[in-house]
């Protein structure tokens, strides 16, 4: 599972972790999230705290208890974003209590996340309201610290899990709401299954919801509504259930798309975007 080297890209850096989803989520779409781990025996069983940005987007922090907890959103150097993070915890572990990384400088055998964490944990991703993650419990709560966290709250964009589609976050980003789901499944077959129900009018993820496109992040492909605003979460969770049978029916057919939803197939297409 690892690169030949630091430098190759890999387009799937999360691929063989345990909710690798999730993973991407963190890295791409849910501002305040975080996610308890462990590595490995080999690496000292220490307790990691995954998060979704540290203050001065830092990429670790040694916490005065002795446990580690590491930015999935900060900059790593290389083509493969599992072993910068994977290096940053090595890093992280190796610092005095209370003490951040501050960059990440990677080393020949600089482990990946595959390699560094057990991977029999649950992987439970925490969706946060709040940066009150950042605190280290044991620090004193400066005026400054506070202002820090104010400061930051105020640009978290209300984010949430929709109930009945596994990986998929609901969010409001001002003018509009939408939902973002997270998927592993090949990136055509997605395609094509869009494609079938859009040509079949059944594209909308709920009552008023419209497809508006997708976009790769990290290998995976993340389809993309726009919701009604006020809607909420809870209008795509009421109809979660019965959106996500047919969107699965139509995800596994291996009939050949007939001639009406070919032309719809070009205007999916043409919504695709990759983020790296």
């Amino acid at each position: 599972m690892s690169s030949s080297s630091s430098n190759d890209l890999v387009r799937r850096p999360f691929e063989g972790l345990p909710n690798e989803q999730d993973f991407v989520a963190m890295r791409q779409l849910i501002p305040a999230a975080t996610m308890a781990v462990k590595t490995t025996e080999e690496y000292g069983s220490l307790d990691v705290e995954l998060a979704t940005i540290l203050p001065m987007a830092w990429p670790a922090v040694r916490r005065t208890d002795g446990t580690v907890t590491v930015g999935i959103q900060a900059g790593y150097p290389g083509g493969d974003l599992s072993r910068g993070i994977g290096q940053a915890i090595r890093l992280a572990a190796e610092l005095e209590p209370g003490s951040p990384i501050t960059t990440v400088t990677l080393d020949e055998d600089a482990p990946r996340l595959q390699d560094i964490l057990d991977l029999s944990g649950d992987f439970a991703l925490q969706v946060q309201e709040t940066f009150e993650f950042w605190l280290d419990p044991s620090a004193e709560r400066t005026g400054e610290i506070e202002q820090a966290i104010s400061q930051a709250n105020d640009s978290i964009m209300q984010t949430r899990p929709v109930a009945g589609l596994s990986h998929a976050y609901w969010v409001d980003a001002g003018p509009k709401e939408h939902v973002r789901w997270v998927l592993d499944a090949d990136e055509e077959k997605v395609i094509d299954a869009v494609t079938r129900l859009h040509a079949r009018r059944e594209s909308a993820l709920c009552e008023g919801a419209k497809y508006v496109g997708s976009f790769r992040a990290e290998g995976l492909s993340i389809p993309v509504w726009d919701l009604p605003k006020g809607a909420g979460a809870e209008a795509a969770e009421a109809e979660a259930e019965a959106f996500r049978t047919r969107f699965e029916e139509a995800l596994t057919s291996t009939e050949p798309l007939t001639a009406l939803e070919r032309r719809a197939r070009g205007g999916i297409v043409a919504r695709q975007v990759t983020l790296r």
